[in-house]
């Protein structure tokens, strides 16, 4: 056996367990590095007002704190005028339903010719084993229910330190990092935390505008409806289906439609159509144009990045996905050389037909079906077409006349060679000298 050879397995098997051992801390922090890369991007797109804050002397934990402060009460204040919306809408539905019950049977009766009571509704639910089953997992489930709320709440403190700590510190990690790296390598990494600075409050940006344009669409129609607390249902909507990926328009929806359903169930069906209609052209035409002058990105790498960031980090995925690809787009650009396009038509979908500038397609087949075996050679009428009388009669008397003057002059037309005319010239002149 070579000496070499258990050296050599035993350096494969320690590549193999460091593998193994590398793959599992992967998998066990994948949450974790998750986290720190959502932290990063909110970092990113609180960076431009923590840094003006900065500029007016302020320190930068300070700036970042305050910006935290307005983000929190913001958003605790939305929390609860929509919780209270949804537990008077709530109660409101309970002290309904027995009216709602009552309408349900007497439709049924009148229609179908039954004899339906309500108390023998209410017993049979009360005593069913569905409802038995469903309290006693709904039972078993709370535990479940907290557990997530728990980890949630872990969840979004982590996200929050973490960002805090990169807005804070910003300067000290770009040091941090650049003192690593050669000074031609420490441009290109600032340039590129410039770009995903301006790319990330783009986005924000964009979304922030087609959230007000959602929010006041949503809420006229609301209001026209007289749905109740129409103000908070449309920044429901705008909010919900901006800053939600994926499943946010739907979820944005479907609480506008359950508050009208329980004034009118047609107003429900109204908000569904506005929904629909509303949210196509926010697709087709309000988003294009912003997402181009804010992100500076095409809607179809915009759709594609989403889909590609769901597939791969779910719905964060699908929330980091246009700013990372604009990032990536913007920084990569300076890289790729770039030349004039030539003025052709074919670069705007024209077409050109082969040939272009000779005979048309007519003419070429008439040329053909007149030179084929067997046919006749064309006159000069039939060629020239139909022609005057006049010219045709000034043509053909040269013809009729047998004067000399109708010969041709030139000598090339009689065949006749001019160098073999100058001599026999020359001898006639000498012989009539002498």
């Amino acid at each position: 056996m070579p000496r070499w050879l258990p050296r050599a397995m035993v350096l494969a098997l320690a590549l193999v367990a460091v593998f193994q051992l590398g793959s599992w801390a992967f998998h066990q922090l994948i949450g974790l590095l998750i986290n720190i890369l959502i932290a990063f991007f909110l970092a990113l797109a609180i960076e431009p007002a923590v840094s003006r804050l900065a500029a007016y002397g302020m320190r930068r934990g300070l700036a970042t704190f305050l910006v935290f402060l307005g983000l929190l009460i913001v958003s605790a204040g939305f929390i609860t005028l929509l919780g209270s919306m949804l537990a008077g809408q709530i109660i409101k539905m309970i002290e309904d339903f027995p009216d709602y019950l009552d309408s349900v049977i007497n439709w049924v009766n009148g229609h179908f010719h039954t004899d339906l009571r309500r108390v023998d509704i209410q017993e049979g639910l009360l005593h069913s084993d569905w409802l038995r089953k469903y309290v006693q997992n709904s039972a078993t489930g709370v535990l479940d229910v907290s557990t997530q709320v728990l980890g949630g709440l872990f969840q979004l403190l982590t996200i929050g330190l973490f960002s805090f700590y990169f807005a804070a510190d910003g300067p000290r990690l770009r040091r941090a990092l650049c003192s690593v790296l050669p000074p031609a390598r420490q441009a290109e990494v600032l340039r590129a935390w410039e770009i995903a600075v301006d790319k990330t409050g783009g986005y924000i940006y964009s979304r922030g505008l087609m959230a007000l344009v959602s929010g006041v669409a949503h809420y006229i129609l609301l209001q026209a409806l007289g749905i109740p607390y129409a103000p908070v249902l449309a920044v429901w909507v705008g909010l919900v289906s901006q800053f939600i990926p994926t499943i946010g328009t739907y979820l944005a929806g479907a609480l506008p439609m359950l508050i009208a359903f329980t004034v009118n169930p047609w107003y429900a069906l109204w908000v569904l159509i506005f929904v629909v209609v509303y949210q196509q052209f926010e697709n087709y035409m309000l988003q294009p144009k912003l997402t181009a002058k804010t992100v500076d990105i095409h809607p179809a790498v915009a759709f594609g990045s989403v889909i590609a960031g769901t597939a791969l980090l779910g719905a964060v995925g699908a929330l980091i996905s246009i700013p990372a690809v604009a990032t990536l787009q913007a920084f990569l650009g300076a890289y790729v050389k770039r030349y004039a396009v030539t003025d052709d038509p074919r670069v705007q979908g024209h077409r050109t037909t082969r040939g272009s500038g000779g005979p048309g397609l007519v003419t070429r087949a008439r040329g053909l079906w007149e030179r084929r075996p067997g046919a006749a050679e064309p006159t000069a009428t039939d060629s020239a077409g139909t022609s005057d009388p006049a010219s045709t009669a000034n043509s053909a008397a040269p013809a009729d006349s047998g004067s000399a003057d109708s010969r041709p002059t030139d000598p090339e037309a009689t065949g006749s060679d001019p160098t073999d005319a100058e001599p026999k010239d020359s001898g006639e002149g000498s012989s009539g000298s002498s």
